[in-house]
C-alpha cells in the first residue's frame, strides 16, 4: 500500500520513529453518506492511520458516487444499455425491465431473476 516504491519495513519504522501506527482493516464496501450524495467503494484497501491521539483512514478501491432522494435512500443510477439487457434476457418490454431493475437497486441478475420468476 505504499507508492513509489517504498520498503514497507522501513516505512514502518519510520512512522514508528514519529509516533504513528498504520494498520489494515479487512472491509468488503466503504460508504460514504453526505446529505445529498453516497460514495461507495469497492474492493477497498483501508488503512487506519493513529498519530497524537488523532485517528486517520485512508481508502483506495473501486469508486461510484450515488444522488441521495429525500427520504435518505441512494437513486440509483439505471442506464439504458442495463434495461436494454434485461429485457432481452427475460424476454420482456424496456419498461418492466426497468422497473425490475429499479425494484432490484440496480442489480442485473436479481433483476432477471424477479422476471424469470
Amino acid at each position: 500500500m505504499f507508492p513509489g516504491g517504498v520498503n514497507p519495513k522501513q516505512m514502518k519504522q519510520m512512522m514508528k520513529r514519529m509516533g504513528m501506527k498504520m494498520d489494515e482493516i479487512d472491509a468488503d464496501v466503504v460508504i460514504i453518506r453526505g446529505m445529498n450524495r453516497e460514495i461507495v467503494i469497492e474492493n477497498p484497501q483501508v488503512a487506519k492511520i493513529s498519530m497524537q491521539g488523532k485517528e486517520t483512514f485512508q481508502i483506495t478501491g473501486d469508486v461510484s458516487e450515488k444522488e441521495v432522494e429525500e427520504g435518505g435512500e441512494a437513486a440509483v443510477e439505471i442506464n439504458e444499455e442495463d434495461v436494454e439487457m434485461v429485457a432481452q434476457q427475460a424476454g420482456v418490454s424496456s419498461e418492466d425491465a426497468r422497473k425490475a431493475l429499479e425494484e432490484a437497486n440496480g442489480d442485473l441478475a436479481e433483476a432477471i431473476m424477479r422476471l424469470k420468476g
